[in-house]
């Protein structure tokens, strides 16, 4: 039997986007009426939260530049202003997966550590290692234009993974961030792959092919890894993988643009 073809109305699809724009950054927004709407409906506008987070790095990184800071301290401001425009959502949960992951004994035991808002020494290793991959990355870019390129592909792509993952996933807990999102559709995790995927070709030909390939490589092994570890996902683990995805690419871009 053929399956009906999801579709969205030109309201909805201005819904979905200010959905994820409140909920994946801090920015000052308006108010907005989300009645009716799920992040798993609204997921496969991530990507350009993503691209809203990332322009605002680039825009830092093009300032800082233009009033003669050497490159590292730019990568270095433009990565403050991405974290203050997320709120360190993502970063949060990094922390907590590396804490679980690393310290957990049993199932339980590390989803228990997850949910647990203290910080311990794997979760800020994690932390550490993540800025500081991530500013170095952006550290040998030459110009503003390959950071606005850098940062664009990266934070767009690594979101553009969310839906996918929390598709073929299940919740690994009955409550909590992951299991009050919804289930996501296939389409809708393919749409939002696909949206994702287009400004890695801000890469190059060379350098988009080698980030979807890494991406997917470390797409498989962290599902691998999740399900080993707690047999399912949590908005910790997609949060985690949004921070690792966002790595890869800056790792692409350091070499396809420098």
């Amino acid at each position: 039997m053929k399956r009906p073809r999801i579709t969205l109305s030109p309201r909805q699809v201005l819904d979905d986007i200010a959905f994820c724009l409140v909920f994946f950054t801090r920015l000052p927004l308006p108010v907005f009426d989300f009645r009716g709407r799920s992040l798993a409906a609204a997921i496969w506008a991530a990507p350009i939260a993503g691209l809203v987070v990332g322009l605002i790095g680039a825009i830092v990184f093009a300032t800082a530049e233009r009033f003669g800071l050497a490159i590292g301290p730019s990568a270095a401001l433009a990565l403050v202003a991405t974290v203050l425009t997320t709120g360190c959502l993502h970063e949060d949960g990094l922390s907590d997966v590396a804490d679980g992951f690393g310290g957990g004994k049993s199932r339980g035991r590390k989803l228990e550590i997850m949910r647990d808002s203290r910080i311990g020494a794997y979760g800020a290793t994690a932390l550490a290692l993540s800025l500081l991959i991530r500013w170095s990355t952006l550290s040998e870019l030459t110009d503003p234009t390959q950071a606005l390129f850098a940062l664009v592909a990266a934070h767009a792509a690594s979101r553009g993974m969310l839906g996918a993952f929390m598709h073929l996933l299940p919740p690994a807990r009955s409550d909590g961030l992951s299991a009050d999102a919804g289930t996501v559709s296939l389409e809708m995790a393919i749409a939002g792959t696909v949206l994702g995927a287009i400004p890695l070709l801000l890469l190059g030909s060379g350098g988009a092919i080698a980030a979807l390939i890494l991406l997917g490589l470390l797409f498989a092994a962290f599902h691998a890894l999740c399900l080993n570890q707690i047999n399912g996902q949590t908005g910790d683990t997609v949060g985690a993988l949004q921070q690792l995805s966002e790595i890869a690419v800056l790792l692409v871009a350091s070499v396809a643009l420098s």
